[in-house]
């Protein structure tokens, strides 16, 4: 039995696949025409590579809360800006209509 190799495309996208999909594995790699062991492997193996790399899922998602966090705190307080800086042209406009 002779070693076959895939495009480093196919790997990736079976390895999303099985992480992003409720389907079994056996039936994304019939879908995808590898082996059902490969597939197994593969994603093992990217699993392995994850753990081993420091990006935890746990951990990855809660980085990315604490930076959505962050860019909501961004966004609230450019929003007051722009509502303090609205009031101010609004009541400009306002002195310039009574005058007129």
């Amino acid at each position: 039995m002779g070693v076959r190799k895939y495009p480093k495309e196919l790997k990736a996208r079976a390895i999303r696949l099985c992480r992003e999909s409720d389907r079994p594995i056996k039936e994304i790699a019939a879908q995808l025409g590898i082996g059902y062991e490969t597939l197994r492997w593969w994603v093992r193996r990217a699993e392995a590579d994850t753990v081993e790399a420091g990006s935890d899922p746990a951990t990855t998602d809660a980085a990315r809360v604490a930076e959505l966090e962050a860019e909501n705190a961004e966004l609230k307080r450019i929003n007051e800006i722009l509502r303090l800086a609205s009031s101010f042209f609004a009541s400009e406009i306002d002195q310039t209509r009574r005058w007129s």
